[in-house]
């Protein structure tokens, strides 16, 4: 009876630290608002010019912005306060979408308006995520990131797929996008004021001697550096990588066609099965986040990522929709479990002043193959049977995790490293 107590304890103490509270709750604002303004986004430039070219140019910009800034957050993350940096970011995106409100509202708002909203939105991200990672073992024991990652896991979808896109589609419908954009905007307000009081606990000099931090170039060589010489840090970057070249753009590219061969009412039938990845991301995230560490971690991570990708070979060969739908929870729930595990190691087993930036190559890696594994699925689909491609997916990554656990010998990192083993 005492260990179960515990463990709900355990499970419970994230949420007794102050800052951790109120960067949680900036940052649940903060995804509702960017959400939201996916939504509103679309309806402000199509009430502007009914074009898919100005919507593709518009949309662009939130990738732009991220792409653009994603290995100079990380090492601005490691330099300065990372509370300087969330505050400043959270302050920053508010002036500008408010400034956008304010066009929008007085029937003054023009494209380009909307397209630097996104493309701050962006760098924005690129800057506040890493500083974010660095910023939570700060404010928290060790034994609590995996719960606090995992929270944060079951956020995203949830407001940033779910109530966010879905509250912004009921305002824009009842009144006009300007009112929409009034939301976005006071979300980031909130968020901003929110953070203002977390403690200035990182307002301390870095352990990295500041004849060696005069170059940002030097600091990102430190950090490239670090990486290829960790190798359970290499090879789980390359496969990460090579795991989102391989199911992004059959998820989002070719399961919309997929969708419409197979079912009469397409749309919902595709909303539904977005739903199910989304909430299965949840649940997995929240599911990893309330157990302990698993003790061989690395192997339970890259074995989640590969072996959750193996549902989708249902989505290929099966034309029914429950088990499509159970399929895509599946794969969800086992990416968001990994996903969990990885935020949490990058912050426990990765030197403090160099979290910013391996996070920040993180995102780079992730963003810099989304793109293309998009821009090749559709080609693709040309010469080989979107079913055939799913199947591929679905195979592929299992041996590729196979590679990732030998060739990065995270068995001996695991045994180097127990964490919460005991």
């Amino acid at each position: 009876m005492k260990s179960k107590s515990l463990r709900r304890v355990r499970a419970l103490r994230p949420l007794t630290s102050r800052d951790y509270r109120l960067l949680f709750a900036a940052v649940g604002i903060e995804v509702f608002g960017t959400g939201m303004w996916t939504i509103v986004m679309v309806f402000q430039v199509l009430a502007l010019d009914d074009s898919p070219l100005a919507l593709s140019a518009v949309a662009t910009g939130m990738s732009l912005g991220l792409f653009a800034f994603s290995i100079v957050g990380g090492v601005v993350a490691d330099r300065l306060s990372k509370r300087r940096i969330i505050i400043t970011v959270q302050g920053v995106i508010a002036a500008v979408i408010s400034a956008v409100a304010v066009l929008s509202l007085t029937g003054n708002v023009e494209l380009w308006h909307v397209g630097v909203a996104s493309f701050a939105m962006g760098a924005g991200s690129a800057f506040f995520y890493p500083a974010y990672s660095a910023y939570l073992p700060q404010v928290l024991p060790p034994d609590q990131l995996l719960a606090a990652n995992g929270l944060e896991g079951a956020l995203r979808p949830t407001m940033g797929q779910g109530l966010g896109p879905a509250l912004g589609g009921v305002i824009v419908g009842i009144f006009f996008p300007a009112i929409g954009v009034v939301i976005v905007a006071a979300s980031y307000m909130i968020a901003f004021v929110i953070t203002l009081f977390l403690s200035r606990r990182d307002e301390h000099p870095s352990v990295t001697p500041l004849e060696e931090r005069v170059s940002v170039w030097r600091d990102l060589r430190a950090g490239v550096g670090y990486v290829v010489r960790t190798r359970w840090l290499l090879w789980t970057l390359i496969f990460g990588s090579g795991l989102a070249l391989i199911i992004q753009g059959p998820i989002e590219v070719l399961l919309p066609f997929l969708t419409r061969d197979r079912f009469v009412e397409a749309e919902a039938t595709f909303g539904f099965l977005l739903a199910a990845y989304g909430i299965g991301g949840a649940v997995g995230s929240l599911i990893v986040s309330s157990l302990k560490l698993p003790r061989r971690y690395l192997t339970f991570m890259i074995l989640c990522w590969g072996v959750g990708t193996l549902p989708l070979v249902v989505i290929g060969v099966v034309d029914n929709l429950l088990l499509m739908l159970a399929a895509l929870f599946l794969v969800g729930a086992l990416t968001g479990a990994g996903v969990v595990v990885w935020g949490t190691l990058l912050q426990r087993l990765v030197p403090l002043d160099m979290i910013g930036r391996v996070a920040s190559l993180d995102f780079f890696v992730s963003i810099a193959f989304m793109p293309v594994s998009i821009a090749v699925a559709g080609p693709l689909s040309l010469l080989v049977p979107i079913p055939a491609i799913f199947v591929i997916a679905g195979a592929v990554p299992p041996i590729l995790a196979v590679i990732a656990l030998l060739a990065g010998r995270m068995r001996q990192t695991e045994e180097e490293h127990p964490l919460d083993a005991g």
